[in-house]
């Protein structure tokens, strides 16, 4: 991964039995299971949100489209519906599955040059990243509505309701969203609509525990409530959406009217892979979460983890090492299969997986990581140099008949493009698009083309046990960090036999190149035996984590889980 500025800079902005179980739990769920379901957020508003719909007898959809609202208000500096975002559903009655994707679209005019100069040089960040430049066509409404159609139960007006009330009648700021607002500065605040709801007059982000109203937020929810996505893709909106971004892009390639009314979400095949007894699910391209994390999980399958234990240096070692060849397939060939011919099924091919995990040895760490060649791969691609992803927010959902969503939703960078309409922030999300669109005069999979979809990381996840029923639901937020996070968690609940709360607490590692990132904590004890093995370059950090899930529990509950590192951030003191 070629990032151009410094790792987690930009990430830490946005984030400050039966068979059917899993192995056995060693704590208690965070929250009380409802006999109609459970719901996992990263803010106890958007959870509750969730959990009203469900208590009125709506479906996961239902639930999961409330919650995404609520996160809207909430949790602007993550997601929103200004961004887009992945939807899994497992139906509770099979072990069907499904996937829509709602990533933004870049503007038909958009061309390879995006994000350079007339000379050829990449444009400067502030210019590149808050502007109209890194602004796709918002594609969660039409995700929602596409959802609602298929699997939802009550009618759709009902689901912006308690979206309506946090914006109208005012939310609590709380830690993490006040550190958010000051640690981005110069974004949050760059326009004054959005500096007249969230900072003072002094210029400062308002002190935890002031309560906000968006107004401007609300009756956007009440317009789109009432008319459906008409009124956020119909003439009228989208002109006047189009309009504003195209006035804050600094170069040709705007936004039209059109570009905003043809959006449409789609139906993807969702990516399944087999882990031990299980089957995990993800999602496909344009995400390369679901590849990154069965990938990872399929090259380490051959060794025996639960033995080694989250203890084990040897462990970490190999975690990282099969990370390395996950994501060095990722950079060469994931990106838009609209638009890019993406080996899916090469790339998850137990043979190829068989060969690319034999180069991992448990002895030592490869000295040079390439992309492998798998069934049906194109062979003239390039890597390009990428804006680092960061932000993003999950949430996981049941409902009281079993039906499963993992919804990974985002605006990209930390209150995205700092772009604030009709009460709400607009992604960032075309930064996702690798900014050269060659390299040593072959293509990169990932440039920015006309009404393409840039790839990206979000990893919605739901894992099934031996008989078809759904056992975990699971995603998590951070960027290129998400696959890891979410492969981690999985091995933590698998072979270590953790709680779900457990296993998205353990230790993070990665490998950014030639450099291992470890969190500071734990994992630095272990630091001379990683170098031992050959990972010369590790560096400790505080990377910005953030995952949720639920695990199916022995009685037929649900353990509602949030990653630990949330704690003391969602105060009101």
């Amino acid at each position: 991964m070629r990032f151009l500025v410094p790792l987690f800079a930009p990430l830490a902005l946005a984030l400050t039995g039966c068979a059917a179980t899993l192995p056995p739990e060693t704590a208690t769920a965070t929250s009380p299971t409802l006999a109609q379901g459970a719901v996992s957020s990263a803010d106890p508003r958007a959870t509750a949100a969730g959990e009203a719909i469900l208590a009125q007898g709506g479906s996961a959809t239902d639930a999961a489209i409330a919650v995404m609202l609520a996160l809207t208000v909430v949790e602007p500096q993550s997601s929103g519906i200004g961004g887009g975002g992945f939807m899994l559903r497992a139906d509770g009655d099979s072990d069907d599955i499904i996937s829509i994707d709602g990533r933004e679209t870049a503007p038909a005019a958009a061309t390879p040059t995006r994000f350079l100069d007339a000379e050829g040089k990449v444009l400067p960040r502030e210019t590149r990243v808050f502007s109209g430049l890194s602004v796709g066509v918002p594609g969660n409404i039409a995700l929602a509505a596409e959802a609602h159609e298929k699997f939802g139960k009550l009618p759709w007006a009902v689901l912006f309701q308690p979206a309506i009330a946090l914006a109208r009648d005012g939310f609590t700021v709380n830690r993490r969203f006040h550190e958010s607002l000051a640690a981005s500065k110069g974004r949050a605040d760059k326009t004054d609509a959005a500096r007249a709801i969230f900072f003072g007059a002094d210029g400062e982000p308002l002190p935890i525990g002031t309560t906000v109203k968006v107004p401007a937020l609300a009756d956007t929810f009440a317009a789109i409530a009432a008319a459906g996505p008409e009124a956020m893709y119909g003439a009228n909106a989208a002109a006047n959406l189009a309009a504003y971004v195209a006035g804050e892009t600094p170069q040709d390639g705007a936004m039209t009217a059109q570009d905003v009314a043809a959006y449409d979400a789609k139906l993807r095949d969702p990516i399944c892979v087999p882990y031990r007894v299980y089957r995990v699910c993800g999602m496909g391209p344009p995400s390369s979460g679901g590849v990154a994390v069965g990938q990872m999980l399929s090259q380490l399958e051959r060794f025996d983890l639960a033995a080694m234990g989250p203890d084990s240096p040897l462990f970490w070692h190999l975690f990282v090492e099969s990370q390395r060849l996950a994501y060095a397939d990722r950079e060469l060939y994931l990106a838009d299969s609209d638009f890019v011919e993406v080996p899916v099924a090469g790339l998850v091919d137990p043979g190829y997986i068989a060969v690319r995990s034999a180069l991992i040895s448990p002895a030592s760490a490869l000295a040079e990581i390439e992309a492998g060649v798998p069934p049906g791969a194109p062979l003239a691609r390039a890597d390009g140099p990428e804006e680092p992803e960061s932000g993003t927010t999950h949430f996981a959902v049941v409902d009281g008949e079993g039906n499963a969503v993992s919804y990974t939703s985002t605006v990209e960078g930390a209150f995205g493009s700092g772009l604030f309409f009709r009460g709400f922030y607009l992604n960032n999300e075309l930064t996702d698009f690798t900014l050269t669109p060659e390299e040593g005069g072959k293509p990169v999979a990932n440039r920015v083309e006309g009404g393409k979809r840039p790839r990206s990381s979000m990893a919605p996840t739901i894992v099934f046990d031996a008989t078809g029923e759904v056992v975990l639901v699971i995603g998590a937020a951070g960027g290129p960090t998400i696959p890891v996070q979410v492969a981690r968690a999985i091995i933590g609940v698998v072979d270590f036999g953790l709680t779900a709360e457990a296993a998205l607490g353990l230790p993070f590692i990665m490998s950014f190149g030639d450099v291992v990132v470890i969190e500071q904590g734990p994992l630095e004890a272990m630091e001379d035996d990683l170098k031992a093995l050959g990972h010369g370059d590790i560096r400790a950090a505080a990377p910005p984590l953030k995952a949720n899930a639920l695990r199916r529990l022995p009685d037929g509950g649900w353990e509602v889980a949030v990653d630990p590192r949330l704690a003391g951030k969602l105060d009101y003191e």
